[in-house]
């Protein structure tokens, strides 16, 4: 395997080793973490994500719990399980699976998530306590990168970062970490003309657009470390990623590949707020 690689794998495997430490610590003083996942509907690529979380979970010694819910579920009936959980002690985390049947609000969902207990870190108090550099709950795709890009030894300060999309899942929060760690954050999206005279700026590129390999050789600087959020599908329906991986090969110094870069890192953070969420039962 090249060195340019960013194996979130092998990272997520070290991280994970340390997780399953901390679960038996916790055990050992009679906490169990617990995470429970509500799933609305039978949208495929989310059942295969949720049977991910709980099979991480299981592997750890993380209790788990899925509510399943039908489409047609109502928001107020999806509201009622969520207040059950925030009241459940042995439920230290909860993750509602997005996205959600377009009837039901998601801003409303999130905001009724306990700020405690919100292991995903999208509620307002958590995106707050982020924006200010205080301890709270991360995101957990952009943690994941950041955690990636610590691992592989890339220096951050003073660098300067693109970031390219603007979700409040990835985009935003990406900047803002980055931000933290003394980059200079630069962020583009649809609506940026020359998008290629920005990008090409970068030291260190993060795309998360959801174009599937929107980002070939002529975005990408001499040497730059390239992050791909995307998990797109090319034209043969094979996974790929936001951007042209063998296109820019060979111009960076290190990039994530798709399957096997950022995935793994989002469920490994996961299990990481949980855990950090059962261990303020400590206190």
């Amino acid at each position: 395997m090249s060195s340019k690689l960013i194996n979130g794998k092998e990272i997520g495997n070290t991280i994970r080793e340390s997780i399953k430490l901390e679960v038996n610590a916790l055990k050992d003083k009679g906490i169990t973490p617990g995470l429970a996942v509500i799933l609305v509907g039978d949208d495929q690529a989310s059942q295969k994500y949720v049977s991910n979380k709980q099979k991480s979970c299981e592997q750890l010694g993380i209790y788990s719990e899925l509510i399943k819910l039908p489409a047609d579920t109502t928001e107020e009936d999806l509201l009622k399980h969520i207040e059950e959980l925030n009241q459940k002690d042995a439920i230290d985390g909860i993750l509602v699976q997005l996205p959600l049947p377009k009837h039901i609000n998601e801003d409303a969902v999130i905001a009724a998530i306990s700020p405690e207990k919100d292991v995903d870190g999208f509620h307002p108090i958590s995106v707050g306590k982020m924006i200010l550099g205080q301890e709270t709950f991360l995101p957990c795709t952009p943690h994941g990168v950041m955690k990636l890009l610590q691992h592989s030894n890339v220096t951050i300060r003073g660098k300067h970062a693109v970031v390219v999309g603007r979700s409040h899942i990835v985009g935003v929060p990406m900047g803002q970490l980055l931000l933290q760690s003394d980059a200079t954050v630069t962020y583009a999206h649809s609506k940026t003309p020359d998008l290629a005279a920005i990008t090409k700026q970068a030291d260190i590129l993060v795309v998360a657009t959801g174009r599937a390999k929107m980002i070939k050789k002529e975005h990408v600087k001499e040497g730059a470390v390239v992050i791909d959020v995307g998990m797109d599908l090319d034209e043969n329906g094979k996974l790929c990623g936001d951007v042209d991986f063998d296109d820019v090969f060979d111009t960076v110094s290190a990039i994530t590949p798709v399957p096997g870069g950022v995935g793994p890192m989002t469920i490994t953070m996961l299990l990481v707020n949980t855990v950090q969420s059962a261990k303020q039962k400590l206190s």
